[in-house]
């Protein structure tokens, strides 16, 4: 869930160890095809594909896969599926918005499935442009606190990233999360590289300009139980809403 970004670090560090670690390995092997039809397969003039990478490295998806997913996309292999972005936007239990980011060889199906989530789990999708203005593109890189050479501290990356545009790091327990604009986030991320602190993830995402507080787990179990419904759809990319739910909470649910 990348609208809340500790319940989205919590549910990263899950993913790589729980049963659907095939189904994340999908999703980041298509953005890697996607990014490399775009712009191409050699990563030193392709940003968005060298991303791509990282990520999914980060997320221990296997070389060849990655290999064979660049090869795809940039036509030195033959396989490769004519992939579209869609947006859908809706709303979800307790008004909270949602914005769904669809990467699908299948229009009809994407939105006939985002739909039957959406009406299953208290949410409805809404017309276009109802819910986008509630969110801001935005460049978001992910820092682990615990690096290498030791632990990094806010000051440390708010130091290495403020004269390249970043405009806020969050603390989000056991990483930190760099906000800067979307055009910015290829020198946020070369600005932390230089200053040698690793980072997990570096991509343009929708920020919301405000969240709406979940405050009692039944509420929470609701809004998350759609988030995770629309997720799990192989054809959604990226899942947005504008709730907040305490790091309290969000323990009390996994419990």
């Amino acid at each position: 869930m990348s609208g809340h970004s500790k319940w989205a670090t919590t549910k990263h560090k899950k993913a790589v160890v729980d049963a659907r670690r095939g189904k994340l390995f999908a999703k980041l092997v298509k953005n890697i095809e996607v990014a490399a039809r775009a712009g191409g397969g050699d990563v030193s003039g392709n940003p968005t594909l060298y991303d791509a990478i990282q990520k999914a490295k980060k997320t221990s998806v296997p070389n060849d896969n990655i290999d064979r997913a660049v090869k795809r996309g940039s036509g030195a292999e033959s396989g490769g599926a004519d992939y579209q972005t869609i947006m859908y936007e809706g709303y979800g239990p307790h008004g909270v918005a949602f914005l769904i980011e669809c990467l699908t060889d299948n229009k009809n199906r994407a939105a006939m499935e985002v739909r039957t989530a959406m009406n299953r789990n208290g949410g409805s999708l809404a017309d276009p442009g109802s819910v986008s203005y509630l969110f801001n593109r935005k460049g978001v890189v992910i820092v682990p606190q615990a690096q290498e050479g030791g632990r990094v501290s806010e000051d440390d990356v708010l130091e290495a990233t403020l004269d390249a545009g970043a405009e806020e790091v969050n603390d989000l327990g056991d990483s930190f999360e760099v906000v800067c604009e979307a055009t910015d986030l290829v020198a946020v991320r070369t600005a932390l590289q230089a200053a040698g602190i690793d980072y997990d993830s570096a991509e343009a995402a929708f920020v919301p300009s405000m969240n709406i507080a979940i405050e009692d787990d039944k509420a929470a179990g609701a809004v998350l139980r759609l988030a995770e419904a629309l997720e799990d759809l192989d054809d959604v990319q990226n899942v947005y809403g504008n709730f907040d739910v305490s790091d309290a909470l969000l323990e009390s649910l996994d419990a």
